[in-house]
């Protein structure tokens, strides 16, 4: 800024220009005569393709910011919306955001149009998302820390007393079939609790250096072996440049060969699953005091049927599975270790069919537990 009282008109253009949120400005018609580089990036469509167009012609399906448009231009108040607002552009993901309507005002107080003000709260719902997940898993912990013990004790008895059973009815009896049943079944039962005990457990974690490459690498030489009679084949686009990470490597790894391994069991015979690594671009780690911490992003891409938006909004729910026979505990834990490791775990649809499932971790040189509130986007 320089020394002078007031900004000149080229000082508000380079705010305008480097101002993250999405500004659009319209005279007293509703004709767009400011469109600044966040609101190109935010809506998919370049200041030409706007400036001198009317609002509510070129944005005529988004209905509700039309209607705050329309609102401030008819009673010259300012009116805002901070959860209704969803941008959806052909193209471009569904953009939630929160909009701010104000009128422009002359010297005179002549009414002469208004600005509308647009901040992303993609990264806001994702928190948002996530603590909800975690509170959801800590109730289940809870819960499965209670429950264990009484469960377990009986569990044992009723495996014994079969196994006893099964040695006084002798190898030749018909009725060892169901001794059989009953202690595959317990110990069935027990699988499951303590899969849910891995979800109340303070384990303390045993940090290290992390090659992310490395562990990935390492998972898809096992799953080629498991998938290759159903020729699924993988492609690794992992960037070489992004430093170890420090984390549970035993943790990590548990994480990726449950998603690997999920997305060969959603794949069609002869499909290709891609997995990417690189420095995510949406997140970056904030602590006190200190410059922000970058994360690297994995992606894992399938080309399965991928998940209907009901069963999406559902599947980190304890207990939820569309597998036959599954415990429903898989993404939950999945889902538990990110968290763990301060990083988020997303799953979408791809516009080209499939399913993109997108893990971000801290690139940190030590190992912090860092607060919700302290990742930003």
């Amino acid at each position: 800024m320089s020394s002078k009282q007031h900004p000149s008109q080229r000082e508000y253009a380079m705010i305008l220009e480097n101002i993250e949120d999405a500004v659009i400005a319209l005279d007293q018609q509703g004709v767009i005569n400011l469109f600044n580089p966040a609101a190109q990036n935010y809506i998919g469509m370049s200041e030409k393709q706007c400036l001198g167009k009317l609002f509510f012609e070129r944005f005529g399906h988004q209905k509700i910011l039309c209607k705050l448009a329309r609102i401030t231009l008819d009673e010259g108040r300012s009116i805002s919306d901070h959860e209704a607002v969803v941008l959806r552009m052909p193209g471009t993901k569904p953009r939630p955001v929160s909009t701010t309507v104000s009128p422009i005002f002359a010297n005179d107080g002549k009414q002469q149009g208004a600005v509308i003000i647009l901040r992303d709260l993609t990264q806001v719902r994702t928190l948002e998302e996530t603590l909800k997940r975690a509170d959801r898993l800590s109730m289940v912990g809870t819960m499965a820390a209670g429950l264990a013990h009484e469960i377990k004790n009986p569990l044992g008895g009723i495996k014994g007393a079969a196994q006893l059973l099964q040695m006084e009815l002798g190898n030749d009896n018909e009725l060892q079939e169901y001794t059989e049943l009953m202690i595959r079944e317990t110990e069935r039962v027990n699988r499951i609790i303590e899969e849910l005990l891995d979800l109340s457990r303070p384990r303390k974690a045993e940090t290290g250096s992390v090659n992310i490459s490395q562990v990935l690498d390492e998972i898809v030489m096992l799953q080629k072996q498991a998938v290759a009679d159903r020729d699924i084949s993988f492609k690794l686009r992992l960037d070489p440049s992004i430093p170890a990470i420090s984390g549970d490597r035993d943790l990590l790894v548990r994480l990726f060969l449950n998603l690997i391994k999920n997305a060969g069991e959603a794949s069609p015979n002869g499909e290709r699953i891609t997995i990417e690594s690189r420095i995510d671009s949406e997140y970056h780690m904030s602590f006190p005091g200190a410059k922000p911490t970058p994360m690297v992003l994995i992606s894992i891409n399938d080309n399965g049927p991928g998940i209907p938006q009901k069963k999406l909004d559902q599947i980190f729910t304890p207990f939820y599975t569309t597998k036959e026979g599954g415990s429903g505990l898989g993404l939950p834990i999945c889902q538990k270790i990110v968290t763990d490791h301060g990083g988020f775990l997303q799953f979408e649809n791809r516009a080209e069919g499939g399913t993109s499932v997108k893990v971000s971790l801290p690139l940190l040189s030590s190992y912090r537990t860092p607060n919700a509130e302290n990742t930003e986007g």
